[in-house]
């Protein structure tokens, strides 16, 4: 094997090994503010007991059991409530409003979530969606509530 393209392909390897790891470590697009029972906070693979003050990474997992509760505030002050045996990613979080740069996509597998708006949704709401098992909402309020029954 020619030692050269062997050489290319391991410093590729690492590039990106390291901003998976970048990304993984990168500053946090919100905090765990309330807890009650039982929760978590999954984040490339790795899960953490959620109480307040949890970092939220783009990419988390929050993760409420049977009779627990979960209040998340995203940088631009979105405030999410999840109540019970709920599960919620944070697929896309952007916020760079004085570029013009915003966006706020999650995914709600099941459960209960209380959504109020932040700046993204005032700046664009068409920037800010919540996907379900079963479609897509997109935010053109300031509230709404969600309830997603386990498929």
């Amino acid at each position: 094997m020619n030692t050269s393209l062997f050489s290319k392909r391991r410093g590729i390897a690492l590039v990106c090994a390291l901003c998976w790891v970048g990304s993984v470590f990168a500053e946090p697009v919100g905090f765990v503010k309330t807890v009650s029972g039982q929760a978590e906070v999954v984040t490339a693979g790795q899960s953490v007991v959620a109480q307040p003050g949890t970092p939220v990474h783009q990419g988390s997992l929050l993760r409420t059991a049977a009779g627990a509760s979960m209040g998340v505030t995203l940088r631009d002050n979105t405030l999410m409530s999840f109540g019970p045996d709920t599960e919620v990613s944070v697929d896309e979080f952007l916020f760079q409003p004085a570029e013009g740069r915003v966006r706020l996509g999650t995914r709600m597998n099941k459960g209960t979530m209380n959504y109020v708006s932040g700046v993204i949704a005032r700046l664009q709401p068409e920037a800010v969606s919540v996907t379900t098992p079963t479609g897509t909402i997109g935010i053109r309020g300031t509230q709404f509530l969600l309830k997603v029954d386990p498929q």
